[in-house]
């Protein structure tokens, strides 16, 4: 085994510089833009889907943590908005008993910042509705549009444009790291999400580059 490489600590210190430095955004940014166009799409997108995840808390996680009665879970939530083909725009961490409603606005924000004002639309369930998130959404140019659960139906639906940014969450779920919130820090967590998105990404664009 080589001699020269650098200790563990050294590799986490340089990989702390990088998230620091948006370097991951960059080039999550750069794989979604690329992958966009590989489909026929326009590099930006004018739709998106919005949701929220609540990971499991730790010990790590320690008292950041806060319960999410909905769901039933004490640990953190990821607020993340996808395209419509599930790649990642934008996301931050918060408290779990934070409303995902009062999270809109600062998203909104988000997504418009990383795709140079292009989104008109975004997709959310019914946790999202209300003047409150529609008014910090449209104050960014974005329209929710909450798409429903029929009544009439029973068991599992699979909502159209909905499931997008549900197969997005499991897509991060193959991460065993980020399966529950392990981070002392909220912005190392979020950091990973955008790590693991930017090795999927990379994934399907080699796989786009071999079949050329």
């Amino acid at each position: 085994m080589p001699n020269d490489l650098p200790p563990w600590s050294a590799v986490y210190q340089q990989s702390r510089r990088w998230m620091d430095a948006g370097c991951f955004e960059v080039l999550t940014s750069d794989l979604r833009a690329v992958l966009r166009v590989a489909s026929g799409r326009r590099a930006e997108p004018t739709a998106v889907i919005i949701d929220s995840r609540t990971l499991r808390s730790t010990p790590e996680s320690g008292s950041r943590a806060g319960y999410d009665g909905a769901r039933r879970k004490k640990g953190s939530k990821l607020h993340m908005a996808v395209d419509t083909l599930g790649h990642l725009l934008a996301l931050h961490v918060t408290p779990a008993s934070r409303d995902d409603r009062a999270e809109v606005g600062r998203l909104a924000a988000a997504i418009q910042d990383a795709t140079d004002e292009s989104v008109e639309l975004a997709y959310v369930d019914q946790g999202y509705t209300g003047e409150k998130p529609a008014g910090a959404a449209r104050a960014q140019g974005i329209a929710l549009e909450v798409v429903r659960l029929s009544e009439a139906k029973r068991g599992f639906v699979l909502l159209p444009r909905r499931w997008v940014v549900e197969r997005s969450f499991a897509w991060a779920t193959r991460c065993r790291r980020l399966v529950k919130d392990y981070e002392r820090y909220a912005s190392i967590l979020a950091s990973l999400h955008v790590i693991a998105f930017a090795c999927f990404m990379l994934r399907n664009a080699a796989i786009l580059a071999q079949g050329a």
